[in-house]
């Protein structure tokens, strides 16, 4: 694996040496001339991914007997975890609650001026975008600082204090038919908000946003059980647990008798141990704090659940369209329903509005669609067909995250390195009543902490080494499912011609001016 990410890292920076015509770095606003046409640049990308895959074919033969990987065990017994862990872990959970009250109350009695008030730029630039980065990298970080699981579990223990040591019981079972199809329409709701709301930035709007969703999330864990409402239906425990399984640190156990009470499909699959379980890293003696290599918590054992699987393309849609929605081609459509549609301008529904929802839920289907039909070609390409199409989507599926990481950083880096800086002079002055609490209220952003020519180059070589990966993890999965190196080889065809497509596309959208 070594040997074949270093060459793909050589021959995406080779890639980028020769780069297209005029471009506009991602999230800056200046262009980058370059001298050779952009056909050239992708069809160095395509090449890159085409002998990678080639490579991995040549590198990785035999039998993939478990999907199990290499870790190092930092802190491995629970006296450790309370005499260092939990002191710590006190410390952040109050600090979480503390930014929680503030970004709630600044958002409710600030300024209604969004570039004024401390919400709308810790919530969109902060939180979701330097969040996702954190927790793609180094592991779960949100399990520890997630509010609303935070203040349930202090209710919880006030609960127990005063009633004798009895633990506080969910009311209801939760319904095995739900699955994850809560968070599923969760995220698709924040998407919608996220792309389409015209009022996304506006603090009051925010902050009754805010408090719905948290409404919603007091009354699950209420009725169903924390855990289990989190690990099924609190979007965004769903959604960092998925980018954290790219990270390098993991929380592991191998106590059986937790695990008998524990909701998760893959811990009840486990053989030997589960990682990052929600029961487990609570109520096991026999916790381990693991670093592992990047992304081989994608490739896990048996199949996802449809409604995981449909998770992973939202994800990967909601990205890819948050980018093609910055370009000139899509402010023409938008144009296209603003004349189209000129008395509907309510912040609900207008031209944009329906533009950008319509343009979701497209982006949705033609990702749910395509991956569809690689997955039949994949399920026909090895001749004694042992699998179906549907058994192919979702095992597969996990293997697309690297891919979804990828356009993510190169989509999002220099909006989080300029527009971040905004926080600065917000933490003095969060409600916008010219406060100087820290002395940094008049602090200026500082728009040369990056460049256009490094910016371009670090998306160039994320969106190729993230497919890169997204090929390699594909190729052990094959090899694990498959048992034969021929018929595993011959099963990825038509995945590496949806890497290839998906790679084209990435980087003609990041090639793009930027115009909103």
């Amino acid at each position: 694996m070594r040997s074949t990410m270093l060459i793909a890292v050589i021959l995406a920076l080779g890639v980028t040496i020769f780069t297209p015509e005029s471009l506009l770095a991602h999230g800056l606003g200046a262009r980058y001339a370059v001298p050779i046409p952009l056909s050239f640049f992708i069809f160095g990308g395509a090449v890159t991914i085409m002998v990678s895959f080639l490579m991995v074919g040549m590198l990785l033969k035999g039998v993939v007997e478990s999907l199990s990987y290499p870790r190092l065990s930092l802190i491995s017994n629970n006296r450790t975890w309370l005499t260092i862990i939990r002191p710590i872990t006190w410390v952040i959970h109050v600090g979480a609650v503390l930014v929680f009250l503030l970004l709630l109350s600044s958002s409710l009695l600030g300024t209604t001026r969004g570039v004024e008030n401390f919400a709308p730029t810790f919530v969109w630039v902060i939180w979701w975008v330097g969040f996702g980065f954190v927790v793609a990298l180094i592991g779960n970080v949100w399990e520890l600082t997630n509010p609303w699981k935070i203040i349930f579990g202090w209710f919880e223990n006030i609960y127990k204090v005063t009633n004798r040591g009895e633990r506080l019981a969910a009311i209801s079972d939760y319904p095995n038919r739900w699955s994850l199809w809560p968070a599923l329409i969760m995220f698709i709701i924040f998407a919608w908000i996220e792309t389409s709301f015209m009022e996304s930035s506006n603090p009051r709007a925010l902050g009754f946003l805010v408090i719905l969703y948290s409404i919603y999330t007091f009354i699950g864990m209420f009725i169903f059980g924390k855990y289990m409402w989190l690990r099924n239906c609190e979007v965004f425990s769903v959604v960092f647990d998925l980018l954290s399984r790219f990270s390098i640190f993991e929380v592991s156990q191998n106590q059986k008798g937790v695990c008998k009470s524990c909701g998760s499909e893959e811990c009840k699959e486990s053989q030997s141990e589960c990682v990052n379980c929600y029961e487990c890293m609570y109520f096991s003696d026999s916790k381990h704090l693991n670093i592992r290599p990047p992304a081989v918590g994608l490739n896990i054992s048996g199949t996802v659940r449809p409604s995981v699987l449909a998770m992973i393309m939202m994800l990967l849609a909601s990205v890819t369209f948050d980018g093609f929605s910055a370009t000139p081609e899509w402010s023409a459509i938008q144009g296209f329903f603003i004349i189209l549609l000129p008395n509907l301008t309510s912040p609900f529904i207008n031209g944009i509005t329906i533009a950008n929802t319509l343009g979701l839920i497209i982006s949705f289907a033609a990702f749910l669609s395509v991956y569809k039909i690689v997955s039949v070609f994949i399920a026909n390409v090895v001749l004694d067909r042992p699998y179906s199409p549907d058994y192919v989507m979702r095992s597969f599926v996990f293997t697309l995250i690297p891919i979804a990481l990828a356009y993510n950083y190169a989509h999002f880096l220099a909006y989080l390195l300029i527009q971040g800086q905004q926080i600065i002079p917000l933490v003095s002055d969060p409600f916008g009543f010219d406060w100087d609490i820290f002395g940094t209220a008049d602090y200026l952003i500082n728009i040369n902490v990056t460049n256009a020519r490094f910016i371009w180059f670090f998306s160039v070589i994320a969106i190729v080494v993230g497919h890169v990966i997204a090929v390699y993890l594909s190729h052990v999965k094959a090899l694990a499912m498959y048992k034969d190196s021929s018929q595993a080889l011959r099963s990825q065809i038509p995945m590496l011609v949806l890497m290839v497509i998906y790679t084209v596309v990435s980087l003609w959208i990041i090639s793009r001016p930027i115009t909103e």
